[in-house]
Formats: structure tokens, sequence, C-alpha cells
């Protein structure tokens, strides 16, 4: 099989640092990138190391929806076809072959392999990506790595991190070289439009929010943004059902004439099938398309970039999972994202062009948010993980 042609594309700020990420990764056994999201990391890096000779590297994401995306972005950008020199791995899944250099999995798929492989003979360069969000997987994988270093003087190792405290990984791993990777170039406005019982004192402060207070609230956005510059808009929610409930109403206010014809609504979330998924990366064929509405849950928070994004609403929530000592039970409750996660989100508007973002939430609520997500090792039964360890 010939060697594909590796290009960078210029207006990603990872591509401008390509001359300093090599000489990095071939001084150092461990490599620190920060970087906004969307600055190329996750897209860019495995290509680096191709083009510095590697030719087995295992390239983890947290999500299955976006390991075969970004497969799929690889192989699109080095011009081979999926499952050759490019393929993915997750569970019940695998699009790879022998020949195979560059292969993106779940971490979930990558810690099974330890099972079978201790040293991960298996690989040359292991690129964790995400790592910010702390995941089981992540934490045991980091932990796993720190002791097979030395084991394995030949491995490269790549943590990629959103601009989220990429300072402990670092320590994690000796006081490995940190790069910085400069994301968004565009401004972005923030607008506070707190919902009907946010708004007013009179209701009952213990009950919870619903959800078609938040479906009211993206409408009454989805309007707002209609007087402003033609853009895509992408809509955090917290779930699948929510994700429905939200479709039906915005596409019954296209119906009635109350939001602007020529909108197409996009659902994206992680049971979708792969066809469904792809039509949000895909021009839509949809005759006299002025704007699409994409909704999603928190993967499009960092593990996927959507293109032509310009405005974002952000219901604010998400299903953050949780054990519970009294049940004993593993939950799923709607909890109130973290200052970072709002971030993240709102980070992704101004990816092409100056963005808007709409909150869901007053700015004070927003203020006592706590900074970060609490890692998922401080928030599961670890039973599982004390067995599998």
């Amino acid at each position: 099989m010939s060697e594909p042609l590796i290009a960078y594309p210029a207006d990603l700020p990872v591509s401008q640092l390509r001359d300093e990420i090599q000489a990095a990764i071939r001084g150092h056994q461990v490599v620190v990138v920060a970087g906004a999201t969307g600055s190329g990391k996750t897209t860019q890096l495995p290509k680096m190391f191709l083009e510095l000779g590697r030719t087995a590297i295992a390239h983890t994401q947290p999500r299955r929806i976006a390991a075969r995306a970004v497969a799929e972005r690889i192989a699109e950008e080095l011009d081979v076809e999926l499952g050759t020199l490019v393929g993915y791995q997750v569970r019940f899944t695998d699009k790879s072959a022998k020949e195979t250099k560059i292969k993106v999995m779940t971490d979930g798929i990558l810690l099974n392999a330890l099972q079978r492989d201790r040293d991960l003979k298996a690989y040359d360069t292991i690129i964790i990506d995400e790592a910010h969000e702390r995941s089981l997987n992540i934490d045991f994988l980091l932990g796993y790595l720190k002791r097979l270093l030395p084991r394995r003087p030949d491995l490269k190792v790549i943590v990629t991190s959103a601009t989220i405290d990429p300072e402990s990984f670092s320590k994690h791993f000796n006081d490995a070289p940190i790069i910085e990777v400069s994301g968004r170039t565009y401004p972005i406005e923030v607008r506070y439009r707190p919902t009907a019982r946010e708004a007013h004192d009179d209701t009952d402060p213990d009950e919870e929010i619903t959800t078609s207070d938040y479906i009211d609230g993206i409408i009454r956005a989805l309007k707002e943004l209609q007087s402003e510059a033609e853009g895509d808009t992408l809509v955090f929610l917290s779930g699948e059902s929510e994700i429905r409930d939200a479709q039906d109403a915005i596409e019954g206010s296209i119906t009635s004439g109350a939001l602007v014809k020529g909108t197409e609504v996009l659902p994206l979330y992680g049971r979708l099938s792969a066809a469904e998924q792809h039509r949000v990366f895909e021009k839509s064929k949809l005759v006299g398309l002025r704007r699409r509405v994409i909704l999603a849950t928190n993967v499009a928070e960092t593990s996927l970039t959507i293109p032509n994004i310009k405005y974002v609403i952000d219901a604010g929530t998400a299903r953050i999972s949780r054990y519970s000592p009294k049940a004993k039970v593993q939950r799923l409750p709607i909890e109130a994202i973290s200052q970072a996660s709002a971030n993240q989100r709102a980070g992704r508007a101004g990816r092409t062009s100056p963005g808007i973002v709409i909150r869901l939430y007053a700015e004070d609520d927003f203020e006592s948010r706590p900074a970060f997500t609490d890692p998922e090792i401080l928030r599961t039964n670890l039973a599982s993980v004390i067995l599998q360890a």
C-alpha cells in the first residue's frame, strides 16, 4: 500500500505548531497538548505521528460516536478508504485491518486490550484524547500507562486536553512538556435568557425546571436569532427524550410560521444510527435551506466539531452518572453543568465567525456553579474497577 500524501489544513491552529509538537514528541516519551475545542488536535496529531514513521497508533475517544466520526475524518483527509490505513473499533464493531496504522477506539476498548496484551505491544504510540473528561476509563489508563512507560521506552504517549487543568496531567507524568494550542479566534457574545420559572421567584424553589420550560426558552431564543445573520445553531440538551420533544416543538413552530421556513432540525445523540449521525456533518439536500438547528447532548461539547455553527443555545444541564450509596445503584440524574462545561459549549459558536451564545439560565446561576465537573472516580461505584484492576 503506497504511503498517503500528508497535508495539514492551514486554518487549524494545531497545524501551525506542527514543528514544535513533532520536536517535543521526538525528545520526550509523554507530551501534553492542551487547546480549545476545535483547534484540530484530534484529527492532526495522528497524522503527525504517521509522518514521524510511527506505524501502530492507538487513538482513544470517550464515546463511540466520536471514535467513528474521527476515523472517518482522518481517512478522508488522508484520502484513504476507512478500514485500511485508518480504522476504528468500538463495542460490537471493528473496522480495521492488518495494514491499519491509525486505529481510533473508545478508551474502554484499549482498557480491555490490557487483559490480553499487558505491555500494549500491539501499539508504538498511544493518544489519550479528551483527557479532561476524567472518565473512569481515562483515569484508569493514565494510571496504568505511568507504570508501563519505564518497561516500554519505545512507547510514545500524547495526552490531549481542552484548556482545563493540563498541569495536572503534566505533573502525573513527571512534568511532561505542555504545548498550548490556541483555539477560537472569533469573539463570542454571551446572552443570559433565564427560562420562565427561573425568572419568577413565586414558584416552588424545590421544583425542577421541566422540559417544557426549556422548550419555550429554546423557541424564544431561535426567534431572537432569526434577526441575526444566517448561520447554523447548536442546541445543548440533557438527553434523547428532551431532544425528541424539542424537535417536535421546533418543527411545529416552523409549520405554524412562528419560526422561519427553510429551517432543518437534526438530532445528535449516542444511540442514533451512523447514517443519522452523519447528516449533521454533510451538506443538506433540503431545497431552499436557510438555517440548520442541531439538537445535541453533551457529545457535541468536546468530542465532535460540527461544521458551520454560528450560534449556541445552552440549556445548562446534562445527565451525569452518579452512584447513590443509599439506594446502592448507579443513577443518571439531570444536573446543572459546571462552568468549564458551559465554556466548552460556548466555544462551539466562535469557530468560523463571530458567534452568539444564549444561556437559558441566569448569570448569577452560572457564577454559582462549580468550576469543573467532578471526575467520574468520585461519583461512581468502584467495585467493578477494583475487580478489573
